[in-house]
C-alpha cells in the first residue's frame, strides 16, 4: 500500500498536449496597481505593521480608486482637478474618501471633500468623453439681403407703420394708403378703400393668424380689414385722436391714441370697445401684450412704462425710470415676465423688467435713441433699432447684454422694425423712405440660416409700390 502510495505522489509527467492562445488581449485591471502608475503617493508607504491594522484588498482599492478616476475626469471639477503644483492626498486614507450603498438608486455616493484628482494630461486626454463639436460661430452678413423702396414712408418716432404677419405678409403704412408685400412671391397690391385719405395712415397690425389686418388712422377709428378679401369689415371708434399704435392677441384688439387713453376692442361684441385704459399723460407711442396674454404693456411720450392686467383697468406696474418718451417696448418669449424697454433721444438706455415682481433687473446704455425692439423666438437675443445719431441697428446676447452685431445701412433714424414669421430675418423701415431686410437670427432647428445662398446677399433693391 505504501509503495502503491509513494508511486502516485512522485512528480507527474509533464503533458505532451499543446495549450492553444488566442491572439485576442483582454486587459484585466485586476492586479493593476493604481498607487505606482499613477504616482498618487507623496511619501513612503506605511509599514507593513501600519497596513497590517487597516486590512483591506488591493483589487477593491484599485478599483475604487478607478471609479473615482474616472468620475473627476469625466463629470468635472466636482471632484477636484490635477494640478502638478497641489499636494495631493493619498488615495489609500479611507477617511478621504468613501463609497457606500444609496437607497437612491445610486451605486456611489461620494463625499463633497475635494480630492486631488491623479490623472497626468496624457490620461486625461484618454479618460475624457469627446464632447460634441462646438457650433462654428455664427456669422451674420451686415448688408441687407433685400431693399425695398417705400416713397413717402413717414418719419415720425410716434407711428407704427410697418409689420410682418404670421402669413408671410408685409403689411406698410405710406402716405397714399396701406400696401401688402408677399414674401413669397415679392407681389404688391394695395388696398383700394376710400375710407382711407391722404396722411391718414398712423398704424398698421396683424391678427396673430394674419386673417385680419388693423389700420389706426389719424381721426381716432381703427378700421379692419379682411387680408383675403382685401375688404373693410368693421369701422371701430372711440378715440379723441390719432391712432399711433395697435396690438392684437388672440381674442383682443387694443389700440392706443394721441388722447392717452388705451381701448381694449372684442371684434365678436358689437360695441366699439369692452374696456378703457387711462394712465397716459400723452400720446401713447408703444404697445404690446406678452406672448401669454395676460399682461399688456404701454408706453407714452409721458416717459411712463405701464404695465396692465386683463381683468383690471388700472395699471400694475408704474416705471418712471426713461427720461424719454417709450416706444420701444418687447416681452421675452424665453422668460415669463420678463419686459424690455427703450428710451428716446435724452434716455439712449435699454431696461429690463420683472414684471411679476415689480422690479428693474438690468440696464443698458444704448448710446443713441431706442426706436424698436424685438425678441428672437429661437434664441435668447433681442435687437434693437435706433436714431439719433448713429441710425445702428445692434443684436445683444441676453442675458449677458453684449453686442453680437452692429448693422449700418439706413441714413435716417430707423424708426420701425417687424419680425419675420420664421424668426430669422427682420425689417428695417427709416425716414431715408427704404425698407431693408436683414438675417440676424438662426433658425428654429438647424441654426443655419436660409438665406445663404450667395446670390440673396446683395441688395436687391425693388419697390414696393
Amino acid at each position: 500500500m505504501r509503495e502503491n502510495l509513494r508511486e502516485s505522489t512522485g512528480t507527474p509527467k509533464r503533458s505532451s498536449r499543446r495549450v492553444a492562445y488566442s491572439d485576442r488581449y483582454i486587459p484585466s485591471r485586476s492586479g493593476t496597481d493604481i498607487h505606482a502608475n499613477f504616482t498618487l503617493l507623496n511619501e513612503n508607504r506605511k509599514s507593513d505593521a501600519a497596513v497590517s491594522e487597516e486590512p483591506r484588498s488591493k483589487s477593491s482599492d484599485s478599483d475604487a480608486s478607478y471609479s473615482f478616476l474616472l468620475k473627476s475626469e469625466l463629470f468635472g471639477d466636482s471632484q477636484g482637478q490635477a494640478s502638478p503644483h497641489r499636494t495631493s492626498k493619498p488615495l489609500s486614507d479611507r477617511s478621504s474618501w468613501k463609497h457606500e450603498q444609496s437607497t437612491s438608486g445610486n451605486v456611489f455616493k461620494f463625499q463633497s471633500e475635494t480630492v486631488t484628482s491623479p490623472a497626468v494630461e496624457s490620461q486625461k486626454a484618454l479618460l475624457r468623453v469627446q464632447t460634441p463639436m462646438q457650433r462654428a460661430k455664427r456669422k451674420i452678413s451686415k448688408v441687407p439681403y433685400k431693399v425695398l423702396c417705400a416713397p413717402d414712408l413717414q418719419n415720425d418716432f410716434y407711428l407704427n407703420l410697418v409689420d410682418w404677419s404670421s402669413t408671410n405678409a408685409l403689411a406698410v403704412g405710406l402716405e397714399d394708403g396701406v400696401y401688402l408685400w408677399s414674401a413669397c412671391t415679392s407681389k404688391v397690391t394695395k388696398i383700394q378703400d376710400s375710407h382711407t385719405f391722404l396722411n391718414d395712415i398712423a398704424s398698421v397690425g396683424w391678427s396673430p393668424r394674419g386673417k385680419e389686418l388693423a389700420v389706426g388712422i389719424t381721426n381716432g377709428d381703427v378700421l379692419i380689414y379682411d387680408a383675403a378679401t382685401l375688404k373693410l369689415v368693421r369701422r371701430l371708434g372711440g378715440h379723441a385722436s390719432r391712432v399711433g399704435c395697435v396690438a392684437w392677441n388672440s381674442s383682443l384688439l387694443s389700440s392706443g391714441s394721441r388722447d392717452g387713453n388705451i381701448l381694449n376692442r372684442d371684434l365678436r361684441c358689437p360695441e366699439d370697445y369692452v374696456s378703457k385704459l387711462s394712465g397716459h399723460e400723452q400720446e401713447i407711442c408703444g404697445l404690446k401684450w406678452s406672448p401669454h396674454e395676460n399682461e399688456l404693456a404701454s408706453g407714452g411720450n409721458d416717459n411712463k412704462l405701464l404695465v396692465w392686467d386683463t381683468n383690471k383697468t388700472t395699471p400694475c406696474f408704474e416705471f418712471n425710470l426713461h427720461i424719454a418718451a417709450v416706444k420701444a417696448i418687447a416681452w421675452s418669449p424665453h422668460q415669463r415676465g420678463l419686459l424690455a424697454s427703450g428710451g428716446g433721444t435724452a434716455d439712449r438706455t435699454i431696461r429690463f423688467w420683472n414684471t411679476l415682481k415689480g422690479n428693474q433687473i438690468n440696464c443698458i446704455e444704448a448710446g443713441s435713441q431706442v426706436c424698436n425692439l424685438a425678441w428672437s423666438a429661437n434664441v435668447n437675443e433681442l435687437v434693437s433699432t435706433h436714431g439719433y445719431s448713429q441710425n445702428q441697428i445692434i443684436v445683444w446676447r441676453y442675458p449677458k447684454l453684449s453686442k453680437v452685431v452692429m448693422l449700418t445701412g439706413h441714413t435716417t433714424r430707423v424708426l420701425y422694425l417687424s419680425v419675420s414669421p420664421s424668426g430669422e430675418s427682420i425689417v428695417t423701415g427709416a425716414g431715408d423712405e427704404t425698407l431693408r431686410f436683414w438675417n440676424i437670427f438662426p433658425g428654429v432647428s438647424s441654426g443655419v440660416s436660409s438665406y445663404e445662398n450667395p446670390s440673396l446677399l446683395s441688395p436687391n433693391r425693388l419697390s414696393i409700390r
